[in-house]
């Protein structure tokens, strides 16, 4: 047998363990190469590409790539300290120490040349499905048909012939500086039983707890200044959080005899502090990972909720026509006769917007009764009852960066919503009324026809016109296409429209972002099957003691279960908590709820980490079973 053969049987061996890496590393290729598929695409390279496009996916491949290096690495380090004992054997048998640096770098470029090829495959299976997907994502006018990706293919084998080829020098080289000893000593558990540093304990505290303070207090844009104080102050914390907090916890479970003695606690508190201390840093690591997952994804829906949320708030009608009275007549004809050709039955109303000058030369908006009234119905909004002296003060609820109200009452709001115009005359509003039916930029005034009528002339007037389908239909894309292309001297407000655009912009960023999560996401879940899977060894040898003592199956699966769940959904669960608390605190700077959009993109991530959960434990508790026959 060869010495690259027996590199080549040693993996074959370890199939177990070096499953994960495989699979994840596989994974992180294939998404790399879709994305080097869709930057090369000849639809979004050519003369008529979405630059947008282009850049994002070339951004996050190579976001991908940088990421992968430090996971592959990662990967490698638990790799070597789960194979301690295989080096001191080796070594005990007169292999020498550069033959096992050789032996870890033939390993590691096998496993990446098979997962670089294995991820460029399933790249190119599942090529034309993504493609699918990314038409409707992107909002892309053009299909994606499948070409085949010569440039893509050599760029992603290329660049991970590469990652490995480093990697691989690089734990060789760790190999080199005498850590190897550490490896094969280092499976010996310490004698000491973990403490907790009682300082750092309650600075843990402190500053996780000062850090969600400050970050579901602010407010606006004061959230973007508390933004990189806060992340810090919650980044340490999070360290302090598995490294001090979490042995300090057990510590106390363990001296409490009621909780220490009750059924199976003992054996699964005995070395849990020890797991704990041990895992520390892949906990960590994992929590900070999947927070920035969460809150990526989030902020990007959410975002994109908020903004279409606030062109629906702006504009209630299914289109508006807004003109200076020139070509208004010849616009509106043809806005009606394109609403016959796609058999729309619409419903219109029209008012003349005037707009006059204050104190300040500023301009604002006052609408008689009637006008405000008619297109109210239209869209079965509730009408006005404005009387003589007693104005209406209308705020659009538009979602600014900033609080309507600023915590003042109705009556503060109306007083300070006393209007002085340009001729001396004052307008003082005995109602509030929140309202999107008249096309206001900023909040307005609605007062009655005859108190109108004794208004100065205007200083500015415009043309307006509202069309409602009485069936509650969308204008077609093309038409609206046609209408906003075709349309001088004018302005057309076309909420499905507008919302097909803001789609358009947001599917390269949500797309790219989404794919760079599950990254992410998938990486993290792999951290902590690398972590569990490196201490079934001693989990066997502690169970098979255990077992026979008397410890039934059904209490052994218990047992596993609970350790299982506690190693695998402890940072999960912080990662969650920082996630919500980062989408709560980009509600409250932009004022708008985004509950129903965390609770998505933080279930999703759950779900999917729960699924995961199930199978890691099923192979893990039949392993330890099998190591009972």
């Amino acid at each position: 047998m060869t010495f690259r053969q027996f590199a080549f049987n040693n993996v074959i061996r370890n199939k177990r363990l070096y499953a994960a890496y495989f699979l994840t590393s596989l994974f992180t290729v294939m998404v790399f190469f879709t994305f080097s598929i869709f930057a090369s695409h000849p639809q979004l390279t050519g003369d008529n590409m979405n630059s947008n496009v282009s850049v994002g996916m070339n951004v996050a491949a190579g976001i991908i790539y940088v990421f992968s290096f430090f996971f592959v690495l990662y990967s490698m380090s638990s790799f070597l300290q789960s194979r301690k004992k295989e080096f001191g054997l080796l070594m005990m048998q007169g292999m020498s120490m550069k033959q096992i640096r050789s032996m870890v770098f033939l390993e590691n470029m096998f496993i990446g040349l098979l997962a670089t090829i294995g991820g460029i495959g399933l790249g190119l299976v599942f090529a034309k499905g993504i493609l699918l997907i990314a038409e409707n994502v992107l909002v892309i006018d053009n299909e994606l048909p499948f070409y085949f990706p010569t440039q893509p293919i050599l760029l992603t084998l290329g660049c991970f012939i590469v990652l490995f080829f480093l990697i691989s020098i690089f734990v060789s080289y760790i190999l080199r500086s005498r850590k190897l000893i550490d490896l094969i000593k280092g499976n010996q558990k310490s004698k000491g039983e973990p403490k907790a540093n009682l300082f750092l304990t309650i600075l843990a505290v402190l500053l996780l707890g000062s850090g969600y303070t400050v970050a579901l207090s602010v407010e606006g844009l004061a959230v973007v200044g508390a933004l990189v104080p806060v992340v810090i102050v919650v980044i340490l914390g999070t360290y302090l959080l598995f490294t001090q907090l979490s042995v300090f916890i057990i510590r106390r479970l363990k001296k409490n005899q009621n909780v220490f003695w009750h059924k199976t606690n003992m054996i699964l508190l005995s070395d849990l502090s020890f797991r704990m201390k041990d895992n520390a840093r892949s906990f960590f690591l994992v929590a900070i990972i999947s927070t920035v997952a969460f809150s990526a994804i989030g902020s990007l829906y959410g975002f994109q909720s908020y903004t279409t949320a606030g062109t629906e708030q702006l504009n209630p009608y299914t289109i508006t026509y807004t003109g200076d009275g020139e070509q208004d007549e010849a616009n509106v004809s043809m806005m009606e006769e394109a609403f016959t050709e796609v058999d729309m039955h619409m419903d219109r109303e029209a008012m003349q917007v005037q707009y006059f000058e204050e104190q300040d030369e500023s301009l604002v908006m006052i609408a008689k009764q009637s006008d405000y009234n008619r297109l109210a119905a239209l869209t079965d909004k509730e009408t006005l009852d404005v009387e003589n002296g007693a104005p209406a003060f209308v705020e659009t609820g538009q979602v600014f960066l900033e609080d309507m109200h600023a915590g003042n009452t109705e009556a503060e709001v109306l007083e300070n919503a006393a209007l002085e115009l340009h001729d001396g005359s004052i307008i003082e509003p005995g109602q509030l009324i929140e309202s999107n039916a008249l096309p206001a930029g900023s909040n307005y005034y609605v007062v009655s026809d005859s108190d109108f009528d004794n208004l100065p002339d205007a200083s500015r007037e415009e043309s307006y016109y509202a069309w409602q389908d009485r069936d509650g239909e969308d204008i077609p894309i093309a038409t609206s296409e046609k209408l906003d292309n075709a349309v001088s001297n004018g302005m057309i407000q076309n909420v499905a429209y507008q919302e097909y655009n803001i789609n358009k912009s947001f599917g390269p960023v949500l797309f790219v972002g989404l794919f760079i999560g599950i990254v992410f996401f998938v990486s993290a879940g792999s951290f902590l099957y690398f972590r569990l899977y490196s201490d079934l060894d001693e989990d066997k040898k502690k169970f098979q003691a255990i077992t026979k003592m008397g410890l039934t199956e059904k209490e052994l699966k218990k047992v596993l279960n609970r350790q299982t769940a506690l190693l695998f959904f402890a940072p999960i669960i912080v990662a969650l908590v920082h996630g919500a608390v980062a989408l709560t605190a980009l509600s409250n700077m932009f004022f708008y709820n985004l509950v129903k959009e965390s609770a998505m993109v933080l279930g999703l991530f759950l779900a999917i980490q729960v699924v995961y959960f199930f199978i890691v434990r099923f192979y893990y508790i039949r392993q330890v079973k099998q190591a009972l026959k």
